[in-house]
């Protein structure tokens, strides 16, 4: 072993938001060079704070009203939310099964 080696070392940990999706704004499409794929970028109002998400989709699975969960992290000033990490929140005690009915 070389010396100082510390091992496999994870990077920083990611934040985690989660909260009602109030509002959502869509810009693009972008193109930054020849043979890229055009990637939309959504700004999402999550309880007040603003939260940058890129795709390729024009819309989004989720909207306004949904609870959202999602990972982040901040790049420059900005809050950027991971790729495939933005999800509706699943409760539970909202769905019930089709035994319950009869």
């Amino acid at each position: 072993m070389r010396k100082g080696y510390q091992g496999f070392r994870k990077g920083k940990k990611k934040s985690q938001g989660k909260g009602i999706l109030e509002a959502i704004n869509t810009d693009g499409p972008h193109k930054e060079w020849l043979g890229m794929p055009e990637y939309y970028i959504h700004t999402l109002t999550v309880d007040g704070e603003n939260y940058n998400y890129l795709s390729a989709e024009q819309t989004l699975e989720v909207v306004v009203g949904d609870m959202v969960v999602f990972r982040y992290e901040v790049v420059g000033g900005n809050r950027r939310i991971d790729k495939r990490s933005l999800g509706k929140t699943i409760d539970p005690s909202q769905y019930q099964s089709p035994s319950d009915d009869a």
